[in-house]
């Protein structure tokens, strides 16, 4: 079976959360818990391990988004040193936790179209 013809997108079905074979099932049953499988065509998830990837991400992106904005700050307006940890802090959590699970499915969905570890996805 050639699997590729039929695969949704992986890119916007992995950020969206969704089953990378369907498209349709829930690919979380938590924040970042995976389901065991697809409610939708019963793809079994055990197989997928996106393991450090989508905190080096979110750490990279995150971090080049606040540092950038810590120098504009500083340059533009000097505040004080309580302004930029609020900043910082409050942009590092929320960012990480927008992005955190996005990121995951896409990983997932990667995994997925690109057949890592052929064999194990295939009912």
């Amino acid at each position: 079976m050639n699997r590729t013809h039929d695969l949704p997108a992986p890119i916007p079905t992995g950020l969206r959360g969704r089953c990378p074979r369907c498209g349709e099932g829930h690919l979380f049953q938590g924040f970042l818990t995976l389901r065991p499988s697809c409610e939708a065509c019963g793809l079994d998830y055990s197989g997928f391990d996106s393991a450090d990837g989508p905190a080096f991400f979110v750490m990279s992106i995150v971090g080049l988004v606040v540092v950038g904005l810590a120098l504009w700050l500083e340059i533009a307006y000097e505040p004080p040193i309580w302004v930029h940890a609020l900043v910082a802090g409050t942009l590092s959590i929320g960012l990480s936790l927008l992005m955190v699970r996005p990121l995951k499915g896409l990983l997932v969905a990667l995994q997925y179209s690109n057949k890592a570890e052929e064999g194990r996805f295939e009912k």
